[in-house]
């Protein structure tokens, strides 16, 4: 397969849970360290966040990968280093954000990590960390958002973005925001 066809085929994957794996977390230590060695002066902090992230939650395989920068100027000096790291993006889809930037790794035409550069400190970088947080802590809301989280798969597997979407009031139930 080539890099072209395994891009596209990550790009149109559809909406697949599967079971916890316990090497997401260090599938997370191997990337964390990856990005901290690359940009050692940029990144504030790395966390890892969505549904891998939370222990025995069914997820999309996909590694979701927070790094903190000082604010967006340092996020978008970052577009063409991260690129050059392994990263591709939309450009399109990244202008379209105001509070982070969006990139992925896929190999053998599946997403492998989504990598989202957002401002330490911020109100996406608190939001972010206050979801995942809660669902670590609280077994009867993870267990809501798992049957969630399936039915919406089931709904929307042809549509990555509507299933994010059809998320957000559960999200927002416990972070309190937007």
């Amino acid at each position: 397969m080539t890099e072209a066809e395994s891009l596209r085929l990550a790009i149109d994957e559809r909406v697949e849970l599967v079971d916890y794996d316990p090497r997401w977390p260090i599938r997370f230590d191997a990337e964390c360290r990856r990005l901290q060695e690359g940009f050692p002066e940029s990144l504030i902090d790395v966390q890892h966040i969505g549904s891998t992230a939370i222990p025995g939650m069914s997820a999309k395989p996909i590694i979701d990968v927070m790094a903190g920068v000082a604010s967006m100027a340092v996020a978008d000096s970052l577009f063409e280093p991260i690129l050059a790291h392994g990263y591709v993006t939309s450009a399109v889809f990244n202008a379209s954000l105001t509070d982070r930037r969006w990139f992925m790794r896929h190999a053998h035409g599946r997403r492998t990590h989504h990598l989202h550069v957002v401002v330490h400190d911020g109100e996406l970088w608190h939001q972010r960390l206050a979801f995942r947080d809660a669902l670590r802590a609280d077994p009867i809301q993870a267990t809501r958002y798992a049957v969630l989280k399936r039915e919406l798969a089931s709904r929307h597997q042809a549509d990555r973005e509507a299933y994010t979407q059809a998320k957000r009031d559960f999200v927002r139930s416990i972070v309190g925001s937007g």
